[in-house]
């Protein structure tokens, strides 16, 4: 060994020793510190619940909900971010209700309440919620009675996680109606009562009577009329049971919170239940826009956003109710297109996919969307693309079949169904091996678990029941690919024996078949009770109502029209449904353009421009500019790379030896990234002259095979939010530019990314697709 080399490695042996030291000194601290007692690898110096969860600093934003609630601090400022963060917790936008609660704790870090604050916004970690709860108990001596009633209840509450639900939930409505009693001037205790009533009985405990509650949260209406929350818990509270109770919040919650994209979403629950599907959409668009706003704004990706997912799902199936295929399909591909969260660390040594509500749920309806209206050549255009590569899930991979297999013999393209027929039954025959090798698992995993025999069998058998129930759905997907296969060469009596075979395709798609097979009695049958299951929905009635002029109903036909009509003020008549109606159209002597004009109904409340909210699809950040110096001293920068992919890993530096590994564990990888086309570029907190502390680690001797730079101003860290603005240190950040200069995936942690060999993957997919643009409505009028 040199003895440059030795020196810096004793060196970096010392800088490790008094790591170790200042350890033991941090009580709060679980990772590595350094001589000068912070935290080395991303950890919080708070402890460990401040880990997860935003790092950066909150903006007081305005459409936040008019609500307050006075607490202990002498900062006006801390009081503003309190307040936004209770608006925002109102809205279920826990994520950004911490945010606002940090914020509140960087300013006044004695404030009890803002660790109150931070246990409710983990109402749903319950790990967290009581690490938090303690802090606030710590530093009550100082808060006002009321603040002190709200700390002890809650402490009961997150403090006892052992306690039965029942009994912790039961004491919790017991403590807040003493709250309420004794500060009956507080609307923020009745307006929280009533949520935990209402959450209550979504964990069984009886409710007793939706009238009394309502009654409560009408006693904080009457003091705020605009308050999100009571707004918020009343639609929740009435679903399901009688909405039109909640149709006043469903008009008001919007406008009470409206730069909280929950509180534009919540309505669409009333008014999907009222049949109202034009509004809902509406109210899930907006909750969309508001989303993609907020997310291109603060540079996140859109599965961390919570309920993100779900609502651009449901805004799919709506569009589709009113006709709006053409914004359905484009929402549908872009939730393809968003990029993936890793996979957890369990999940990663696996290196197994993870998952990924948006992207299943974006191919889902994206097939749903182009098979209920038609679409046979343009999802055909997509088979051995991106969008709809096979799924590893035999019964997953199914629905992508028999939709390509269904456009292809649609198409009159038989060679194509006969192959998706083909690959259709060889998946079916090993999900048949599967089931068994299911069972075997399972009866593994039970005798590893010392379970009785009688459990052990029960686990089998319930292995062997799921993939028994998924076989039954893939046969009957073959079944009827089998039945258009002998449609498309024209062999009635056998496209007629499998009939029996197919009766849990949707009535809609059935009452085609049997269209098909001459049998207008059976179709009509059918398309009636899917226009009666699908009330309010555009495309049953448009089926109808071509079915009704082929059997040469033609007054019926025109009657059911005439329901079709109002509801096509935004339908996309060049749709082949729509079509298909023209005869039945030019009797009635109406417009080419027959829609009616679009009047939103007075009760659905005060609506803005939805193009004021945001764009319609998300679409990724620019990427800042950053430069920074080698070892060498030669500078780097990112527009050496403009026109080509590439990978930043943000690492805290030689200090760090999560950082080390993760550099480790990427280096073997670097020729697969550079195959792909994408350089790698690591950026250092320390300087330039201190990188070869980082050298001497490198498990190769020769080193790293990608550039290290240093930025020990933290410039670059900062200006792609690998950094904790609370706690002024930096953070590990993984970011994959494309070619353009956005960022099209990305990962900010207290810990490094270990999951990189899948981070290859998901890069090739994400650069495989075309990026998303901003963009509005394809064809909202």
């Amino acid at each position: 060994m040199s003895q440059q080399l030795l020196l810096i490695t004793m060196k970096h042996l010392l800088i490790l020793l008094a790591a170790c030291t200042a350890l033991h000194a941090l009580h709060a601290h679980d990772g590595p510190v350094g001589a000068d007692g912070k935290p080395l690898d991303g950890q919080s110096s708070h402890g460990e619940a401040f880990n997860e969860g935003p790092r950066q600093a909150a903006v007081l934003l305005p459409g936040t909900g008019n609500v307050h609630f006075a607490i202990t601090s002498s900062s006006p400022e801390a009081q503003a971010f309190f307040d936004q963060g209770l608006g925002q917790l109102h809205g279920f936008w826990y994520f950004e209700a911490e945010r606002s609660f940090r914020q509140v704790v960087k300013l006044d870090a004695d404030c009890a309440m803002a660790y109150c604050a931070l246990a409710l916004a983990n109402v749903n970690n319950e790990k967290r919620a009581s690490d938090f709860i303690k802090d606030a108990v710590k530093r009550q001596e100082k808060a006002s009675p009321l603040e002190r009633a709200w700390i002890t209840a809650y402490a009961a509450y997150f403090s006892d996680a052992k306690a039965p639900t029942t009994e912790r939930r039961t004491a919790l409505v017991k403590a807040l109606e003493k709250i309420v009693f004794e500060f009956p001037d507080d609307v923020e205790t009745r307006a929280m009562l009533v949520l935990q009533l209402w959450d209550n009985q979504q964990k069984g405990i009886p409710l007793g009577s939706r009238t009394a509650v309502t009654a409560l949260a009408e006693s904080v209406l009457a003091k705020n009329p605009l308050h999100p929350g009571i707004h918020h818990f009343l639609i929740h509270l009435w679903n399901f049971e009688d909405d039109r109770r909640a149709l006043k919040s469903a008009a008001l919650l919007g406008q009470s919170a409206p730069a909280i994209a929950h509180m534009w979403h919540m309505p669409g629950h009333t008014f999907t239940k009222l049949k109202r599907f034009a509004d809902a959409a509406w109210q899930q668009e907006a909750s969309a826009r508001t989303d993609h706003t907020q997310m291109i704004d603060a540079r996140l990706m859109p599965e961390q956003i919570h309920n993100y997912a779900h609502n651009n799902d449901w805004l799919v199936e709506d569009l589709g109710y009113i006709g709006r295929v053409q914004d359905a399909i484009a929402l549908a591909k872009n939730m393809i297109e968003l990029p993936r969260l890793a996979p957890s660390p369990a999940a990663a040594k696996k290196d197994t996919a993870p998952h990924n509500d948006g992207y299943t749920m974006g191919r889902r309806r994206l097939l749903e969307t182009m098979l209920a209206w038609g679409r046979w050549e343009d999802l055909l255009a997509l088979d051995g693309g991106q969008y709809l590569d096979p799924f590893e899930d035999a019964a997953e991979d199914a629905r992508r079949l028999l939709a390509l297999g269904i456009a292809a013999f649609e198409s009159g393209n038989a060679p194509k169904g006969e192959e998706k027929l083909a690959a259709l039954k060889l998946s079916i025959s090993k999900l048949r091996q599967q089931r068994y090798t299911d069972a075997d698992d399972a009866e593994t995993q039970a005798k590893k678990d010392k379970k009785p025999a009688d459990q052990i069998a029960t686990a089998m058998t319930a292995a062997l029941q799921r993939g028994s129930e998924r076989l039954d759905k893939m046969e009957g997907y073959r079944a009827e690919l089998r039945l258009l296969q002998a449609l498309q060469a024209n062999k009635i009596p056998e496209a007629k024996e499998l009939l029996d075979s197919v009766q849990a395709v949707p009535p809609l798609r059935l009452s085609r078949l049997y269209q098909k097979l001459g049998d207008f009695s059976k179709a009509l049958e059918l398309a009636t009770r899917a226009a009666k299951d699908g009330e309010g929905q555009v495309l049953p009635l448009a089926n109808l109502a071509d079915l009704q002029w082929r059997a040469d109903k033609k007054d019926d036909a025109r009657a059911t029209f005439g329901k079709l009509r109002p509801l096509c003020a935004q339908a996309d008549l060049g749709e082949m449904p729509f079509v298909r109606l023209r005869k039945l159209i030019e009797t009635m002597q109406l417009p080419a353009d027959w829609r009616p004009k679009l009047e939103w109904p007075a009760d659905s409340g005060q609506r803005p421009e939805l193009a004021a909210l945001g764009p319609f699809r998300w679409h990724p950040s620019p990427a800042p500019d950053w430069s920074g110096t080698d070892a060498q001293g030669q500078p780097h920068s990112l527009a050496e790379h403009k026109g080509h992919p590439l990978l930043v890993v943000f690492y805290l530096g030689s200090g760090c030896s999560h950082c080390i590994e993760q550099l480790n564990l990427l280096a073997p990888l670097a020729k697969d990234y550079e195959a792909a086309g994408i350089p790698i570029v690591a950026i250092s907190a320390d300087t330039p002259e201190e990188l070869n502390k980082t050298f001497v680690q490198a498990a190769n001797t020769q080193g790293f095979p990608f550039p290290i730079l240093g930025d020990p101003t933290l410039a670059a860290f900062k200006a792609y939010r690998a950094y904790d603005d609370f706690e002024t240190t930096p953070l590990h950040g993984t970011f994959l530019l494309d070619a353009a200069g956005n960022i099209r995936w990305q990962d900010i942690s207290f810990r490094p990314l270990r999951q990189l060999t899948w981070l290859l993957g998901e890069s090739k997919r994400l650069l495989a697709l075309p990026a998303p643009i901003p963009g509005g409505s394809v064809s909202f009028r």
